[in-house]
């Protein structure tokens, strides 16, 4: 297992790439811890902490397409860098101004997230100039996968030590200039510096003029609502069984079972069409979530916890080698953001719609929501799977790479971007 890994680590430029990109998305993955603690210890109400957290969330998800736009129309290096360092200085202003001035507050909160650098999907336009086969990419989706899950729990533990050690204030300031640095590791890189998005037809609609892209996009709206859902579920369940450390308990296990379940899939090479296996992968990860309205005691939760997110890191993976094939010619670096706006707007989507459940229902009808928004994802893979099936299958073998002096004719993905 550990070999596959190391041999997309020894590529050239992959451990650099892959750091550059998850230490400059830290910002990004603590925003929201980071703006609620600013703002209890500025003083601010719990409810004017989560509103301007979902102003940072949802000014994100509107950034992060238009983003990705720029980067295949421009190249990397001339959009990511600008943005990282408007992000970082419109979260320096609020961090100095606080919340006395509102509208100030909100205008800053929301420029931070709008320009938020489309780095991740940014590294997934770069695997196949990096690693070249289309193995190795796919293997290294999943290290991306599994790599998330461990920034998503190194972020939120370098906040609090920030918050300990000096201030609320200073955490925004710090992991925002940590951001920076990370985004400039990779713009400086060679392949960033080299890298051009193949010619892309002129259209407003750009990458979602592809009725796959589409398909992917709405059945994975679908898998955030279920990972937000949970977050708010077991809130309810934690105050009756241990109360908060429970909690922190199941959030971990959540991570812990992604963290596994996308180490195992990317250690395999696998075979046969994509679109079939993420629907095989949704429907384990919709059967997963059912055992949670078990609700048993506190330590076979976590244990049902942790098989809940095993199938979670491997859809995603998945799911990035079908953006890659349906992506139009051009928008591939959009196409990815756009994934990622989704996935966050479902997770913010299941987040509220599992507080007036859980309050009618209670935990039980909480858990209820992962389980049927998992189906719901899975009926919309099924209903779309001929939208889905890629002509031929694998890889396509296309000539004339723009940036192959010598034309030579070599396997690529449908999108064409090398560098």
């Amino acid at each position: 297992m550990a070999a596959g890994y190391l041999e997309i680590l020894r590529a050239r430029h992959a451990a650099r790439l892959l750091t550059g990109t998850l230490v400059g998305r830290l910002p990004n993955a603590t925003a929201a811890l980071a703006i609620v603690l600013f703002v209890r210890a500025e003083g601010g109400t719990y409810s004017l902490a989560g509103a301007l957290a979902a102003v940072y969330g949802v000014a994100n998800a509107v950034g992060q397409p238009v983003l990705g736009r720029l980067v295949d129309l421009y190249g990397q290096p001339r959009v990511q860098l600008p943005a990282a360092l408007a992000s970082a200085l419109a979260m320096a202003g609020f961090a100095f101004a606080g919340t006395g001035v509102l509208p100030l507050a909100c205008v800053a909160v929301a420029a931070a997230g709008l320009f938020t650098p489309p780095l991740e999907g940014g590294l997934r336009a770069l695997w196949p100039s990096v690693l070249g086969g289309e193995e190795r990419v796919h293997t290294a989706y999943a290290m991306d996968a599994v790599a998330q899950e461990v920034m998503f729990t190194v972020g939120p533990l370098l906040v609090t030590s920030c918050v300990s050690l000096w201030s609320a204030q200073a955490a925004l300031l710090v992991v925002n200039a940590v951001g920076v640095l990370g985004a400039l590791s990779v713009v400086v890189s060679p392949p960033s510096r080299a890298w051009r998005s193949a010619p892309r037809a002129a259209h407003w609609l750009g990458a979602l003029r592809s009725s796959g892209l589409l398909a992917l996009l709405a059945a994975f709206l679908f898998v955030g609502i279920a990972l937000g859902s949970i977050t708010v579920a077991s809130v309810p369940y934690a105050d009756d069984h241990g109360g908060a450390a429970v909690y922190g308990w199941l959030m971990a296990a959540l991570g812990l079972g992604a963290l596994l379940g996308g180490t195992v899939y990317g250690a395999r090479r696998w075979r046969g069409e994509p679109a079939l296996r993420l629907r095989v992968l949704v429907a384990l990860l919709a059967v997963c979530y059912l055992p949670l309205t078990l609700m048993p005691g506190a330590v076979a939760m976590v244990l049902l916890t942790v098989l809940a997110g095993v199938f979670l890191a491997p859809a995603i993976a998945c799911a990035f080698v079908l953006v890659d094939r349906h992506a139009p010619s051009g928008t591939v670096t959009e196409a990815f953001s756009w994934l990622v706006t989704t996935f966050t707007v479902g997770s913010s989507v299941g987040t509220g719609l599992a507080g007036p459940v859980v309050e009618a229902g209670g935990a039980l009808w909480g858990f209820t929501v992962p389980a049927v928004a998992g189906g719901v994802s899975l009926l919309v893979l099924v209903v779309t799977r001929r939208v889905l099936a890629v002509p031929g299958g694998g890889a396509m073998v296309v000539a004339a790479s723009e940036n192959d002096p010598n034309r030579a004719v070599e396997p690529r993905f449908r999108s064409g971007d090398r560098a």
